[in-house]
Formats: C-alpha cells, structure tokens, sequence
C-alpha cells in the first residue's frame, strides 16, 4: 500500500507539529528530566537510557501510525531499517574501536601511550586539544559515525579524564570539522538532493565553520576548566596553544575548502593542528601544569609549576616498545583513511554488499511538495546496503586483529578477556544505539521530521537565521549530517529560491548548522558512554547527565552560527558564494 507523507495530518499547523514533537519530547523527558529514586534512595532525573529509549520508539510508532496514517507494516520495516543501520556501521565502529582500545589495556601497553602523551605535555587541557579535537578531527574526516567520539573518548578516560568530563569535551569538540566527515560524505549528500555543485557548498562552508574551528578549542579548555572547577585565569593561562590548535585547522581548513576540495578538509586539516600544536608545545607550556581534576578543584597550590613537572621521572621507554604500544593506534588511523577512499570502499562492496530492499517500505513511502522538490511526490527509497567489508568498523577490526597477533601478540586469555569485557560493555549500549536509530527512521519515512522542519520555513526575512537551525534539529533527530541534509536538502533550496536568497548560502547553512547539533543526538551521547564508561548500567545512566551538560553549548554555538548566516545573509553579503542555476 502507498503512503503519501501529509505535512498537515490534523489540519492545524500548530497542532499537527506538536503531536509531531511528541517521540522527542518523550525520550528528551524521560532521559534528562523524570525523577526517579536511585539505589540509595536519592532523587536523580532521567531514567534509565534503555527504557526511555524503547519508550520513545513505541510513541514514535503510535505517531506515524494513528496520526500519520502510515500503514503499520510500513512503520514497523522503517523502525527495523534504522535498527539495522543502527547496529551497522554504526555499532560496528563501536564495538571494534572498544575492542582495539580494550586489547591495550590487558596488555598493559596502554600506559605507554598515556606516558608518552604525557611526556608532549602532562597538562590535561592540553591533553584534551590534542586528542578530542585535533586527533578527534582527523577520525572524523576519515571515518564520521561515530568514530572520533568512540576512539577519542577510549583515549582520554585511558589518560585519566573522568568518564563524564571525557565524553561531554569529546562531544563539543565533534562539531566544526562534521560537515565534512566521512571523507565530505555530507556535503557530497547535499549536492546530490539540492542540485549545487559540492565544490560551491563546501567553498561557503569554508567561510563559516573556521570561526567555530578556533571558537570550539578556547570552548572545549573553558567546559574542561569549569567541570573541574577551575576559573577563568585556568582558561586563559593556555591561550597560546589553544590558539595554536585552534587557528592551524582553520586556516587549513579554510585553504582545502576555497581550493574547492570536499574529501580532504578535515584529514588534512585534522594532521597540521596535531602536528603544529604538538611542535609548539615542545617550546612552550604553561607556567602551571593542571594534570588531575583535583588540582584545579583543590588549591592553586595543587597546580604543578612546568620546572617541577619537568624534574619528575616519567619511565623511559626503548624505541620498541614505544613503537609496540603505538603501532596499534597508528594502524587504527591507517585504517581508518584507507576504509574511507572512494575506491578502497567501492571495491570492497563489489565483493561483497547485498542490498535488501525493505518490505513494506520501499517503492510505498512519497514525500510530497514543499520537501518534494517540483510539483510532484517524490518516491523515498527504502534499501539497506550489508556493507559489512566496507564499513569503517571492519577497518578498525582488522587493525585491531593485525594488532592482536602481530604487535603485541595476545596470548589464548589475553584474548579471551578483550573479547569478554568487550561484549559486556557493549551489550546494552547497542541496544540503545539501535532503537534510538530505529526511532530516528520512524519519523523520517512517516514524515513527521519533516513537519518539524516545516515549521522553520514560515519565518519570512528571518529564515537565515533558522536555516541553520533547521540543519541542527535534523541532525538531532537523526543523529547524522549527512541524514539531515538527505532530509533537508532540497526544502532549504526551494525555501530559498521562493525568498530571493541566494541558494549556496541557505542550502550550506543546513550542514553547518547541524554541526551543532551533533552533540546532543542520542546515538553519539550513547556511543560516548561506551567509550568512557566501562560498566554500561552506570554509562546507561549517564545519558541524562551528559546530555543535560552538552545541551545548553549546542543551544549557544548553533544561535552563534544562525548569527553569523544572517549577517553573511544580509550585511556581509560579500562573503556569500555566487550561483547561477
């Protein structure tokens, strides 16, 4: 039976995107506001992640069902698509780069890699640059899905950070470098459903997104600094290397983008700031080296003077060993670019990527005018693709294996209890991952995410300003840029042509508005409490936290950029991208 998406299903604009909010405003409640008595009998709010979780995906499904009139079939195939989505190549990546990072530390070689970061600099707002946004940046220009937060997240919780404090700082800094992730798998998506060169999106994005790339690391060292309950002196005290990480990727980035390259900005970009703030700390550290949470929560007499630190003995490593403990991670990040090629993937699902066409789905659902672009429905394909050899997480795997029996060369048991502390982390946390994904292609193919988006539309001279707002719920809703602009895509350009804007600016504004909104997707807070949180009902229960943390600094940074879009919009028009159709 065909299902034609209806925008206005109760025939009252306001009502009709109300019912629409209600799976977001079900999970949004249940996971950082329902009081609930813990163990010990305090008062704590949000619930348990799982249940909120399968909550708000039984809503989602009643909406599309009872409101949207979408046939029950057809709901229940889109909620399993998303699951399956959700548990390739998205739980795959987690999985794998868990299992590498568990490996080192059964070994034991994990504590040379901490020492040798330490050894760059043992200051941990340094330490958070370093590997939550620069590396961070290189895994998200590679891979994108969740990748930089899993790996990133693994690494700093390894080097001492708190789980919270580690996922929270490896979320914030997941945003400027998105819209390019996966090899510019975003930005290419958006040219496909808009119809404007990708070179032309990815030169306006690059006259946004550098002012939040040196923005987002003072952001990240100043969230780090108060979490541990720092002052403002603690922040600015490393002002000259967060400028230093900050400021080499933008200008990198901008470079890569102006020349009008889509798939290297953020791999490129991601390496110069590693290696141009590591070069620089190797003649400059603070004059007081914060290396525990306790040293700012303390005194100031906790803070280590930079002489001091350098007196202490950190152990000395031989050249083998270092290379030993680092060889795996090295193969990580080889992987993870290689797995990211157009060729390399292209040849790998020749070999082997079945395509299942959903059952009750697709060649049945029609998105219809506005979102349709033209005057007629337009058919919404409903296949997923089992590329199983070429997902990222495959990649990460087989670093991981070459690793295991050829680097540090795991013994019977060693590999026996990776596998086994593996599973156990990622058991529940999958689940979630999958039904949150699942709830996410429920509105989707309903239609209900497009009457929120709808809603954006109808604000007239102000549309650049919610243009990118619009970029932002998408990618809250799906937890993916490239899904938002799959999504968005075409409506930000008709809605832009029907206003007399020019179509580059407004079409870019939904990838780099939803940048912002990375942060506070379900799948990337849940994919960062498997990262940082090794028992998983206590990362399950963490979800509320990390996301009542990040929320508010996604609020802020997106009104900062939906700032900046209308000024570009309508005072500093010079900086827009011209188009002729």
């Amino acid at each position: 039976m065909q299902y034609f998406q209806n925008y206005n299903p109760l025939n009252n604009v306001f009502l009709s995107t109300v019912v629409a909010a209600l799976p977001i405003v079900v999970l949004l409640y249940l996971l950082a506001i329902h009081p609930h008595k813990d163990k010990y009998g305090r008062t704590e709010r949000g619930i348990f992640a799982p249940y909120a979780a399968i909550s708000a995906a039984v809503v989602g499904i009643l909406v599309a069902v009872l409101v949207m009139k979408m046939p029950v079939p057809s709901a229940l195939s889109a909620f399993v698509m998303g699951a399956m989505y959700g548990l390739l190549p998205i739980g795959w990546i987690v999985f794998s780069a868990i299992f590498l990072y568990t490996m080192t530390l059964v070994t034991g070689k994990f504590e040379i890699v901490k020492n040798s970061v330490a050894s760059i600099s043992p200051d941990r707002r340094l330490q958070a640059l370093l590997v939550a946004f620069s590396f961070g940046a290189f895994m998200e220009g590679a891979a994108g899905f969740g990748t930089p937060v899993a790996v990133a997240g693994a690494l700093m919780v390894g080097l001492g950070f708190r789980p919270l404090t580690a996922a929270v700082i490896c979320l914030i800094a997941n945003t400027a470098p998105v819209a390019w992730g996966a090899i510019g798998t975003p930005i290419l998506t958006l040219s496909n459903v808009s119809g404007i060169p990708a070179e032309l999106i990815t030169k306006m994005a690059g006259r946004q997104l550098p002012f939040f790339s040196i923005i987002v690391p003072f952001w990240l060292v100043a969230t780090l600094v108060f979490m541990d309950k720092g002052k403002w002196k603690d922040v600015w005290e490393v002002w000259p290397a967060t400028l230093v990480c900050g400021a080499s990727f933008a200008l990198t980035q901008y470079a890569m983008s102006q020349a009008g390259n889509v798939m290297l900005v953020d791999i490129a970009s991601g390496i110069v700031s590693m290696v141009a703030t590591a070069l620089f700390l190797k003649i400059w550290q603070p004059r007081h080296i914060i290396a525990t949470e306790d040293a700012l929560a303390g005194s100031e007499a906790a803070a280590t003077s930079a002489v001091a630190v350098k007196k202490q003995q950190l152990p000395r490593y031989t050249t083998g060993e270092l290379i030993q403990a680092w060889l795996p991670w090295v193969l990580l990040a080889a992987a993870v670019f290689l797995w990211g090629m157009g060729d390399w993937k292209a040849f790998l699902n020749k070999i082997s990527a079945p395509k299942i066409n959903m059952p009750y789905l697709h060649g049945l659902v029609f998105r219809t005018p506005p979102v349709a672009h033209g005057n007629k429905p337009e058919l919404e394909a409903a296949i997923y693709v089992f590329n199983w050899l070429s997902a990222a997480g495959t990649g990460i795997m087989v670093a991981a294996l070459i690793s295991g029996f050829f680097v540090l060369r795991l013994t019977p048991a060693q590999w026996s209890e990776t596998l086994r502390r593996t599973v156990v982390r990622m058991k529940v946390p999958i689940t979630v991952i999958a039904t949150v994904v699942g709830l996410g292609y429920t509105t989707r193919y309903a239609g209900t995410d497009a009457i929120l988006g709808l809603a954006f539309t109808r604000t007239g001279a102000a549309y650049p300003f919610f243009a990118s707002m619009l970029g932002w719920l998408g990618v809250f809703l799906t937890g993916s840029d490239t899904s938002s602009n799959a999504m968005f895509g075409s409506l930000q350009r008709i809605t832009a042509e029907q206003l007399g804007l020019n179509p580059v600016l407004i079409v870019t504004a939904n990838s780099t508005g939803g940048v912002m909104g990375k942060m506070i997707d379900a799948q990337s807070i849940v994919v960062s409490t498997v990262a940082c949180y090794e028992d998983h009902e206590e990362g399950m229960a963490a979800v509320g936290p990390i996301f009542r943390n990040v929320v508010w600094h996604s609020l802020a940074l997106a009104i900062l950029l939906s700032g900046l879009i209308w000024l570009q919009a309508y005072v500093f028009t010079g900086m827009q991208v011209p188009f002729t159709p």
